[in-house]
């Protein structure tokens, strides 16, 4: 709002690029100007205007403004005219149609940028009436709606588990009935450290079948390292930890029968340590091991000496039980997101043809 005694703006948001997650509404780390003139080519913005920013339109940043407020040089306002609904035109920009447009005009020497011409000049697809395009675009933002809950359920259920797996290592949770004292154990002392093999790639299969039935377990983040299936397999019910690389350090319970790739080492146990449990705890100190002399490595003979305190067999197997509970919990509850995500874009495509 304008100041009636000063004639300038007072206390507004201010939004820029950095401000605005790819591909979502959200905003983050919002800041509030209270002088206009502390904003370098700054342009005004009425609750509702949608701000896009120019350069880079890959990165696809725009949003819907929560409120009234000025936005960088690095951006521009959109004010619907008549005859589109705002919403409608907000899930317009996230069209593939849009997307490739803005891609494809935007590549010139030096920074990718979309010039004002530019993006005038694309021409919307439109819904006859406002009252459909109202519809669309508050069906859009429902799903939207949901797909924010869904994620927030999942950042949720991951805070819990980094809460309750710290409440155990420093003891201040125990299960009911167990008050044995941790034992510290080194990590040659319970495992036998070997290695996975090299796979060439094209010998693994995208999908689960008889004919291969064994995960493949790489160094990758997605899919918690699942690389594809093999018809046969190295290792069974045993902890994998990546040796180099970006990940390196990362550990994980494989269960059952899999086959590990050579950027993983694998820890085996006869006496039941390898479980949910013992890699949750191992995963919360192995990265200060890793060196970063070069490529980050977390080489076989240093996990060897690595020492930690463990419970008992019996309380490892209470804790990886509630670790797993939890894991199956966000792991579905990904699985959901993934579905609302892929049915959004469905509909994007369909609805603007």
């Amino acid at each position: 709002m304008v100041d009636p005694t000063t004639g300038k703006y007072d206390s507004l948001i201010h939004i820029g690029p950095g401000n605005i997650r790819s591909n979502s509404r959200e905003l983050v780390d919002l800041k509030t100007v209270k002088d206009e003139n502390l904003i370098s080519g700054k342009f005004h913005f009425d609750k509702g205007d949608i701000i896009y920013g120019k350069i880079n339109p890959q990165l696809a940043k725009y949003t819907i403004a929560p409120a009234e407020g000025l936005s960088s040089a690095d951006t521009y306002v959109l004010k619907p005219k008549s005859g589109i609904e705002r919403l409608f035109l907000y899930y317009t920009l996230g069209t593939n149609r849009f997307f490739k447009y803005t891609v494809s005009v935007s590549q010139r020497t030096g920074m990718p940028k979309i010039n004002r011409d530019e993006l005038n000049a694309y021409s919307l697809i439109i819904a006859p009436s406002l009252f459909e395009q109202k519809r669309i675009g508050l069906f859009l933002r429902k799903t939207d709606d949901l797909i924010a809950a869904t994620q927030h359920r999942i950042d949720t259920l991951e805070h819990v588990k980094k809460a309750l797996l710290q409440h155990v290592l420093d003891q201040s949770w125990r299960f009911k009935g167990f008050t044995d004292h941790w034992k510290r154990h080194k990590i040659s002392d319970i495992f036998r450290v070997t290695r996975g093999k090299v796979l060439p790639t094209s010998s693994v299969a995208n999908q689960k079948s008889l004919a291969t039935p064994f995960p493949v377990y790489s160094s990758q983040t997605k899919h918690d390292g699942l690389l594809g299936y093999y018809h046969d397999y190295l290792y069974a019910d045993a902890i994998t930890w990546t040796t180099d690389g970006a990940n390196a350090g990362m550990v994980k319970y494989r269960p059952q029968k899999f086959y590990s790739t050579n950027v993983n080492r694998v820890l085996i146990s006869s006496q039941g340590y390898a479980n949910t449990a013992v890699a949750s705890i191992l995963n919360t100190i192995a990265w200060k091991y890793v060196s970063h002399v070069g490529n980050p490595k977390l080489m076989g003979k240093v996990m060897a000496d690595i020492s930690l305190e463990l419970p008992s067999i019996p309380e490892q197997k209470a804790l990886s039980s509630l670790l797993e509970n939890l894991n199956n919990t966000i792991r579905t509850t990904n699985v959901k997101l993934s579905k609302i995500q892929l049915l959004k874009s469905s509909l994007l495509q369909q609805l603007f043809i």
